[in-house]
């Protein structure tokens, strides 16, 4: 379903809307461009979500890593260790 809406453009985004608009093809291209809009502003807002989250909790996350790395070092030189028969 479509509706139709008044929207009051500069005559200089007129002009521009109309060189890359194919005939007829204003509506769909503003829809387009409304849509890619959102969506890439609801990326941005993400990314920047995200980014106060890891900055937020980056002492937190550091002091975790550095508290569990000796088990996972170890962990890794028993995985990486050669196997003899006698230990299988």
């Amino acid at each position: 379903m479509s509706v139709r809406i008044n929207v009051i453009l500069p005559d200089e985004t007129v002009r521009v809307l109309d060189r890359v608009a194919p005939k007829g093809g204003r509506s769909r291209l503003i829809s387009d461009a409304v849509m890619h809009y959102v969506s890439s502003r609801g990326k941005s807002q993400l990314a920047e979500r995200l980014k106060a989250g890891y900055q937020a909790n980056a002492k937190r996350d550091l002091a975790i890593a550095e508290e569990w790395f000796p088990l996972e070092e170890e962990a890794w030189q028993q995985h990486t260790r050669p196997h003899t028969k006698a230990q299988k």
